[in-house]
């Protein structure tokens, strides 16, 4: 134990020395940039969270920066924090209670409310959109404000926002994102694209009345026109970029998705010598990433392997902190500055499978990440915010010992599990609903756990109510920042606050 707790504070030494100047002095630099007033700069939203981050900073100056990196963990919620944290020490052999995740090293902390316009649990499109755009949108809308109706393109018409993407791109900001769900999916997606259907992915998914007017989001992402477009996309999703007649580079058998006859890997090679595409390990390691390269590597046709499945990958595919280095490398030889979105997209997959360990693994590799670029940057010049876009079901729960494995079934002393009243042990985490559900067509019966491996990697935690995929949670998440204009994050924050964090950080809005 006090092994861990030794570590632990080294950590938080070396990250809060790096930015102690910063955090004390609340440097502001001048860095050139011109406040504008993007499109959505009216909505009611924006507004009312633009005046709550200026009656923040009325009360602890806060500092420029030159650039800005924001790691989203989709569904990683504060009781998947919590359960990774301790995940992360005891992987490691120490004391998980008291072990520290990077991003719990961080100085400035607040807790984000996910709610959407139309919803009280959000998906991931609008949690993005609040981000990326400073207005709260309705479910499963990417780029629009509150006026937009999902699923329905005319009627979504004069909707658009304007992302912080776009903003710094017209002023000559290097940009990336990163994700290791597929690139098109909500979180990356909400960068670049306008679309009042999340699942509008390729072309293929467009159909009907109701989606004429509107272009697919891989298309928008090589369409993008912003600036000199994103110098770095780094993700999954290869399948909605190739046709239906060409082969997978990688798995020859399968076939990609567009119907439109549009190769756009073809399309991104083609804007210029500098633009690459790459789709395995092999491909993203001979990158010279310190040159001008334009890099779009799409690894997988669909997602990216789980981090717990990455080592059986034959091609292999490189993790979230390999891409993260490789990103900033590319991004920080701009003298513009850069922001860069760095997703850990399938911490949430494993919940809604039901399946803590995955998404748990997942949260400590996106943990990685954060420590990653806390080693590369400056952070007197650079922000770095990590939060979450929504929560999950999961639950930690009874009276286990301390150091009881926090997969495992709860204990109270070595060997004594603790039982319900059934007389079934059960596991210190659980889920509200899911996959695992422990009802069926003839009631309530809990399985008895005495001999099953909890820890297996393809276990299901225990749930309640019986459904196909787990659901979101609706209570708020954490936020930590650290870095230039980091004083910005604090107290209980609506999440579209954050897109002013990074903003007001950087001088592009008022």
């Amino acid at each position: 134990m006090k092994s861990a707790l030794l570590v632990s504070a080294a950590i938080a030494a070396v990250s809060l020395a790096g930015c102690a100047t910063q955090d004390t002095a609340s440097v502001t630099m001048d860095y050139g940039r011109a406040a504008v007033a993007p499109l959505q700069a009216e909505d009611s939203y924006y507004e009312t969270a633009s005046g709550r981050v200026t009656a923040r900073e009325a009360l602890r100056p806060a500092g420029s920066a030159k650039n800005v990196i924001i790691f989203v963990g989709d569904g990683m919620g504060v009781s998947t924090i919590t359960a990774g944290r301790i995940y992360a020490g005891q992987k490691q052999g120490l004391d998980g209670e008291s072990y520290q995740l990077t991003m719990e090293t961080f100085p400035n902390v607040a807790l984000s409310k996910t709610y959407g316009n139309d919803a009280q649990v959000s998906d991931s499109a609008p949690t993005a959109v609040a981000m990326m755009s400073g207005v709260k949108t309705n479910n499963g809308v990417l780029g629009l404000d509150q006026r937009s109706v999902p699923d329905n393109c005319p009627a979504s018409a004069g909707s658009d926002v304007q992302t912080i993407f776009e903003i710094a791109e017209a002023q000559g900001f290097s940009t990336g994102i990163i994700s290791t769900a597929r690139i098109t999916h909500a979180t990356p997606a909400s960068t670049y694209a306008h679309t009042p259907s999340r699942d509008w992915e390729s072309d293929g998914q467009l159909r009907g009345p109701l989606a004429e007017g509107c272009t697919d989001i891989a298309s928008q992402l090589i369409d993008w026109n912003a600036g000199d477009g994103f110098e770095v996309v780094l993700g999954g999703g290869r399948s909605n970029f190739l046709t239906n007649d060409q082969a997978d580079p990688e798995m020859p058998e399968r076939t990609g998705y567009r119907t439109d006859g549009r190769d756009l890997v073809a399309e991104w090679e083609g804007k210029s010598a500098d633009h690459m595409f790459v789709f395995d390990q092999a491909g993203f390691d001979a990158v010279d990433f310190g040159t001008s390269a334009k890099v779009l590597g799409l690894f997988e046709p669909s997602h990216m392997n789980y981090e717990l499945d990455r080592a059986g990958d034959i091609a292999g595919e490189p993790s979230v902190a390999e891409m993260t280095q490789a990103a900033i490398t590319r991004l920080s030889q701009d003298e513009d500055g850069f922001i860069l979105l760095v997703e850990g997209g399938r911490v949430d997959h494993g919940h809604h499978a039901g399946n803590a360990k995955r998404a748990l693994e997942d949260t400590y590799a996106l943990d990685q990440a954060v420590k990653a670029a806390l080693e590369m940057v400056d952070l007197s010049e650079t922000l770095i915010v990590v939060t979450a876009d929504h929560s999950h079901t999961l639950a930690m729960a009874g009276y286990a010992a301390r150091g009881n494995p926090i997969l495992g079934k709860s204990a109270t002393g070595i060997g004594t599990f603790a039982k319900g009243s059934d007389g079934k042990p059960y596991t210190t985490l659980g889920y509200l609903n899911g996959p695992g559900s422990v009802c069926g067509e003839d009631g309530c019966v809990r399985p008895d756990l005495t001999d099953v491996d909890t820890e297996a990697d393809d276990y299901l935690q225990q749930s309640l109510m019986p459904m196909g995929s787990e659901t979101h949670g609706g209570e708020d998440v954490a936020v930590f920042a650290a870095g230039a204009g980091s004083e910005r994050v604090g107290g209980v924050m609506e999440q579209n606050e954050i897109f002013f964090v990074m903003a007001r950080s950087l001088g592009l809005v008022d």
